[in-house]
């Protein structure tokens, strides 16, 4: 099985928001950046908005799409693409979240997350 995820890289005062997955989901308890699955005949910045006004009731801009990573799990394949996002309105809520954090670039090493972010995470510690 494979599934394509969009996640948002969204910055604000230097930080970038992170998310934390929800007891009981794939991947439980670790940290990522927003966004989630394709829909059927979605494509990725759609997924992208949709997902973070589901998610955290904000409303983002999808700027460009800065990383793209494939990670092979036991049940399935997953291709991740990674896109610079701007907060256009709202503040950050735990709706389909357990919580968030707006973390400096240079901290992201202190969250646990997936393996596929870490090539992301290197870059973005190099950019900030």
């Amino acid at each position: 099985m494979s599934v394509v995820v969009a996640a948002a890289v969204i910055r604000r005062e230097g930080r970038i928001l992170l998310t934390r997955r929800m007891a009981g989901a794939h991947l439980a308890g670790l940290w990522e950046f927003p966004g989630g699955k394709l829909e059927e005949g979605e494509s990725p910045e759609a997924a992208l908005v949709r997902e973070c006004r589901e998610e955290c009731a904000i409303e983002i801009e999808v700027i460009d799409i800065i990383d793209v990573a494939f990670h092979r799990y036991a049940k399935k394949d997953v291709l991740l693409l990674f896109y610079e996002c701007r907060l256009v309105n709202g503040e950050v809520q735990n709706k389909q979240v357990a919580e968030h954090a707006w973390v400096l670039p240079t901290d992201l090493d202190n969250y646990d997350l997936p393996p596929p972010d870490a090539r992301l995470v290197t870059k973005l510690k190099a950019r900030q």
